[in-house]
């Protein structure tokens, strides 16, 4: 399965915490942890710092404390947890799927489900509030979608059309019906 994963695992760059202006990146493989740093600094003994770089394999990693400390410090412990989990060979799957896919996946789960899985994560948010998700859930909880259906649907959105029940969805086709007649009568 984890040939499956791309050569690089997790990328993440930064600028180092106040008052320091210097800028970081690490870099996880599948075999190593990268760790790069550029010195951005107006005192003149920093001004012919080069930058910086250590790697490691995912073991060494693991052993060295020091750079571990580093990690922390720029990124946070929640991204060190993250880097841990990665070098240890825990990887999330299901994150790196593409949206096309979990969309299609997100399709077969019931509703109180969906309302679950959008509190996981901002991404899994944004995908359950997808519009094109909300489009697939419509049709296939309606026997026919009418053109004015559509025109409503494209005007408010597919997740608001689906919670709103069928009178409120009439009165508010008939009233775009009756604007658009009025819009058409003022051209003429």
């Amino acid at each position: 399965m984890a040939s499956w994963l791309p050569d690089t695992l997790f990328e993440i760059v930064g600028q180092g915490p106040a008052p320091s202006k210097d800028y970081y990146q690490l870099l996880i493989t599948q075999t190593q942890v990268i760790f790069r740093w550029w010195k951005i600094s107006l005192r003149s003994e920093y001004r012919t710092a080069k930058p910086g770089e250590i790697k490691e394999t995912h073991e060494d990693f693991l052993e060295n404390s020091h750079l571990q400390v580093q990690i922390a410090l720029v990124f946070g412990a929640r991204i060190l947890d993250y880097v841990f989990n990665l070098c240890e060979g825990k990887f999330d799957y299901l994150e790196r799927l593409s949206d096309k896919l979990l969309l299609k996946i997100i399709h077969y789960l019931d509703l109180e489900d969906i309302a679950r899985l959008s509190q996981t994560s901002s991404r899994f948010a944004k995908l359950c509030k997808c519009d094109s998700l909300w489009e697939q859930i419509v049709q296939s909880a309606c026997d026919t979608i009418t053109p004015d259906m559509r025109a409503l649907a494209k005007d408010l959105g597919w997740r608001q059309v689906f919670f709103t029940n069928k009178i409120q969805l009439q009165r508010q086709i008939r009233r775009k019906k009756q604007r658009q007649g009025k819009q058409k009568e003022k051209h003429i």
